[in-house]
């Protein structure tokens, strides 16, 4: 499968949430879909990922599920995955859907989905990922960590033009408007020493 044409969504492994949160990665799901793109995650069969799987299959999308072996012997995948890719650790499944995308969004999440979605930012703040990287920011839940990552501006952790590292969307169809974006980061690379 070539890379141009799959989005990674990062999300929830949690059934215990809201609906707003389940019908929005649903949606993104669709969207994918029907932009013609395969969509890529960690393939679970609850919370954020089942949504997003349910809604790239409704419209007749491509779906991939990366996960660790020892989550498909516990049989944690989502049932109706067009592909299962299985690694050997957590580690090895981000570098792989990393790999298979040309963008990456962050649904809403706990722990995990912070993990990933910082990682991303890392990684294209290092040249490693060529990829737009947007956060879905469904009502508002990302706002104290977008504030966090202001923060790390304004205290001089990061540079101003880091900033332009991701980009947040109110809506599934704005995440896929701006992952689908051109992606130019040697401006952020230029200056690393």
């Amino acid at each position: 499968m070539e890379k141009k044409d799959a989005i990674v969504v990062y999300g929830a492994s949690s059934e215990n949430i809201a609906d707003n949160y389940k019908s929005a990665a649903h949606e993104l799901g669709k969207l994918i879909a029907a932009a013609g793109k395969t969509l890529v995650s960690g393939g679970g069969k609850a919370g954020l990922m089942k949504a997003a799987i349910d809604g790239a299959t409704s419209n007749g999308g491509t779906t991939i599920g990366v996960l660790p072996q020892f989550m498909i012997e516990r049989k944690w995948q989502h049932p109706g995955l067009t592909e299962i890719i299985a690694t050997p650790d957590m580690h090895t499944r981000k570098r792989t859907m990393a790999e298979l995308s040309m963008a990456a969004i962050a649904c809403p999440g706990g722990c995990g989905t912070f993990e990933e979605l910082m990682e991303i930012i890392t990684w294209r703040q290092l040249n490693l990922y060529h990829g737009q990287v947007v956060i879905l920011n469904t009502d508002g839940y990302y706002d104290p960590l977008i504030q966090m990552l202001q923060r790390t501006i304004d205290q001089g952790f990061m540079r101003g033009d880091h900033a332009g590292l991701w980009h947040v969307a109110s809506t599934p169809a704005q995440a896929l408007e701006m992952a689908l974006m051109p992606c130019d980061i040697s401006e952020f690379t230029q200056k690393i020493h």
